[in-house]
């Protein structure tokens, strides 16, 4: 066993600390580099190896770089208003502030033993009022500029708990606190208008350097469609309603239409003999939550009992409602064309609803077995007949629109983002409601609305501000008659959108951020986290960023220009770690046995950072082994110098390694920059091996070249290993930092090898192997290759057919 433990760890953690050897230079702005790793909800009390797997690896990569010349910007801090703490405070009586400001504290230790570069000047906590003061602020521009608003919108309900849940704490249609049903009711909620800015959302994806992935994932969620509004009659009443289309074409082929089951129209139009069946739908569809209903693959629905008419036909089509039809998405009413839309025919089928194809394929050979959902030409569809889909779209949305009946329209599956939640542990939200003057934003200058201390946690269908008799009466701020404050609090995630804005400047106490120096440091040049938040935290940010640039408050459009999320490590089984399968894997006994950087190096060796993958056991105790065999060869080293002496020459043995080294240092930087750190802790174990290999070899040793070649080993290992390199780099005689150190720069001349060594075949079996001029003619080779002493004695009593040569690896005799 080595030397290097947790003891050689503090060592180092505290000179750096006592240094300040990580901390930003402002001074050398133009050459920053922000990297970031996706804050840290502190709901547990110590860090998993998830957070091990982000922070220490991408640590390592931000090291290479401020090796490489960057000024690197890595600051740390927490995400820590959310509902675990708040659920926590139901269940044990522990105050959300409380039980989160002792999570931080302990996971601040944590992250200082991991041995990060985060400069801790620049930390920031989302629940402290002097950052949540700004996230409010922030509420106040968006509702000046128009982008935050107050509308009716649904909620999950649980009526035995009496309270609002969010999506996540319904667990299969029922509240996961006390497991009852949970239904949806209507309330007053806050909005921010993230589709304001659908267009350019989805437009500048292509410019990012982002996982092609999680671009694919936004244009998804975003869904821009272009198509038609197409509205229909209902017969027998003074109503209507109207349908998005992007297949117009198919119109002719509609045989019914379906309302979302909240629609408004559906009291209104179902006939007295469906009312029952109708309600009791209803009140089943208000149990599933929305993600639920659109993923479900049973076909369900009743019949209202009434009719709309084709608009082009007059034809009556009876009008369903069904689950899989949402209120808040499109207009909450499609037309249904069975022949031509797989949801559409499952249902058909299953309700014995008519089928009518008025669309075949454009040419011979094509399947056209319906459902047929492809473009194509027209058939039973009167004068439409023999047009292309996309001439008849056109062609059928003018007609229609001479009557008033369609228009051609832009519609996104992106909708509004709800901010409103009725919870106790957010950001307050700065509105007063006053009889008099209505809906009032709280001044500027009277920020932050302050989270009161003592409030009554347990759920009873108020928000628990709402129980709180001090925060919520005030008065006026325009007309200083009594009023009251908005009980609701901010949604998490709006802290979360601008974090990054603050870090730089997270001190400021006149404005979020310093315009002229948020412009220099931003946008975050590396942006590391999970793919989970993909749709939601990374959307977000963009437009928290696009609005803020609006609004005159920065000059960049993206927040993040490079984004990598690391893959997900699973228990030692294969199964993703959790408490009830008991297969979690601590961090903490690994380090205390082989100390944090064996940790990190396995984090980075063992898996594909990008895919994760199963523990192993072994595998790490494989990096132990390792790093015990670089204390080796270092100690060797110290050994040799002291002995002295030595030749100067740079000969055969000199040149093989000086190759290796040089292949080691152009390979381990195009690796771990594109985070490919397994194969770049393999390449140092290759150079490793090369030295060690020199050593045992050569009987007359160059020990100011492998002097050399062997601080350069250090200076690769730097970033994987922090502690372990700066303990070697300190016993090799050199003085501190290995950080200061510039990262080793590969010799393109180096690469370059005088001899090459290649393999010798006779029919395609390995019999020699020669040595030969790097630029020998395929005719000096193939002389060579055919006199190799071992090759003979498969050359005799046979012809040389044919000699392959694949220069500078193989020469294939062919004999027969």
């Amino acid at each position: 066993m080595g030397s290097y433990s947790t003891k050689v760890d503090r060592k180092w953690q505290e000179r750096w600390e006592k240094t300040r050897l990580y901390s930003f230079d402002r001074s050398r702005v133009d050459k920053k580099l922000y990297c970031l790793e996706m804050f840290s909800y502190p709901s547990g009390a110590k860090l998993h190896v998830g957070h091990w797997y982000n922070y220490g690896v991408t640590d390592s990569w931000a090291r290479m770089k401020r090796m490489q010349g960057y000024e690197v910007f890595q600051p740390m801090g927490f995400d820590a208003f959310g509902l675990p703490a708040e659920n926590f405070a139901i269940k044990t009586g522990v105050h959300p502030y409380d039980s989160t400001m002792a999570n931080i504290a302990t996971m601040q230790e944590q992250l200082k033993q991991m041995g990060g570069m985060f400069d801790w000047d620049y930390e920031l906590s989302t629940c402290e009022p002097e950052y949540y003061k700004w996230t409010q602020w922030m509420f106040l521009q968006l509702y000046k500029a128009g982008l935050a608003y107050r509308k009716e919108a649904p909620v999950n309900w649980c009526e035995h708990c009496q309270t609002v849940l969010a999506n996540e704490q319904v667990i299969d249609g029922c509240c996961e606190r006390c497991d009852q049903e949970v239904t949806r009711r209507n309330l007053t909620q806050w909005f921010f208008k993230i589709t304001e800015y659908a267009d350019e959302l989805l437009e500048k994806l292509d410019e990012l350097d982002w996982p092609e992935k999680t671009k694919q994932m936004q244009r998804h969620w975003i869904g821009k469609s272009v198509g038609a509004d197409i509205t229909f009659n209902v017969i027998g009443h003074e109503a209507s309603f109207t349908v998005f289309t992007t297949r117009a074409d198919t119109l002719l082929g509609a045989t019914y239409v379906v309302l979302a089951p909240e629609h408004p129209l559906v009291e209104q139009i179902t006939t007295p003999e469906q009312q029952a069946e109708v309600q009791a739908y209803q009140n089943e569809v208000a149990k599933q939550s929305e993600l639920d209903r659109l993923t479900t693959t049973e076909k369900t629905g009743v019949f209202t009992g009434a009719y709309a008419e084709h608009p082009l036909t007059g034809v009556k089509l009876p009008i369903w409602i069904a689950d899989y039809v949402l209120a808040s998405y499109g207009t909450g009413a499609v037309m249904a064309v069975p022949a031509h839309d797989e949801r559409d025919f499952e249902f058909a089928e299953k309700f014995d609803l008519p089928i009518v194809r008025v669309v075949r394929p454009a040419s011979d050979g094509v399947d056209d077995c319906l459902p047929f959902t492809d473009y194509g030409v027209l058939v039973n569809s009167g004068v439409y007949d023999g047009l292309t889909s996309e001439a008849a779209k056109e062609r059928i949305v003018a007609q229609l629109a001479k009557v008033g009946r369609a228009e051609f329209r832009t519609n996104y599956r992106l909708r509004d983002w709800l901010v409103s939640r009725q919870r106790y542990w957010g950001a307050p939200i700065p509105i007063v409601y006053c009889p008099e003057c209505g809906t009032v934003p709280v001044p500027e200058s009277e920020l932050p609305v302050e989270l009161p201390y003592d409030v009554e946690f347990t759920p009873d269908g108020k928000s628990p501000l709402a129980k709180a008799e001090d925060f919520v009466h005030t008065s006026c701020p325009q007309c200083g008659s009594a009023a009251e404050r908005e009980v609701d609090t901010l949604d998490t995630f709006v802290c979360s959108s601008w974090y990054f804005l603050r870090f730089p400047d997270p001190h400021n106490s006149e404005v979020p951020f310093d315009k002229e120096w948020i412009n220099k440091m931003l946008p975050v040049d590396m942006y590391v986290g999970g793919a989970e938040h993909a749709c939601m935290h990374l959307l977000y940010a963009r437009f928290f960023t696009k609005a803020l640039r609006d609004l005159g408050y920065l000059d960049f459009d993206e927040p993040f220009t490079k984004l990598v999320h690391q893959g997900i490590i699973l228990g030692p089984d294969g199964n993703r770690m959790s408490k009830s399968r008991g297969n979690v894997v601590s961090p903490d006994g690994y380090i205390a046995e082989f100390g944090s950087d064996v940790f990190r190096m396995y984090l980075q060796f063992g898996f594909n950072y990008i895919e994760g993958g199963p523990w192993s056991e072994d595998g790490i105790r494989a990096v132990a082994r390792f790093v015990d065999r670089v204390e080796r060869f270092i100690d060797r080293m110290v050994e040799l110098k002291a002995q002295g002496g030595g030749k100067t020459t740079i000969d055969k043995g000199e040149k093989e390694l000086n190759f290796v080294r040089h292949q080691s240092i152009k390979g381990i930087t195009e690796d771990a920059d594109k985070f490919q750190f397994n194969t770049a802790i393999s390449r140092l174990m290759e150079l490793t091996n090369a030295l060690y290999r020199y050593d045992n070899e050569q009987d007359e040793k160059n020990v100011a070249f492998l002097s050399e070649v062997t601080d350069d080993l250090v200076r690769l290992m730097a970033p994987f290993a922090p502690h372990f390199s700066e303990e070697m780099w300190e016993r090799l005689g050199n003085s501190y930092s290995v950080f200061n150190q510039a990262w080793p720069e590969h010799d393109p001349a180096a690469l370059e090898r005088e001899v090459v060594e290649m393999a010798v075949q006779v029919n395609g079996r390995v019999r020699d192997r020669i040595e030969v001029a790097a630029d020998a003619s395929e005719e000096d080779v193939r002389a060579i290759a055919l006199a190799a002493e071992k090759v003979q004695p498969y050359l005799e009593g046979v012809s040389v057919r044919k000699v392959i040569v694949i220069p500078k690896r193989i020469v294939n005799i062919v004999v027969g």
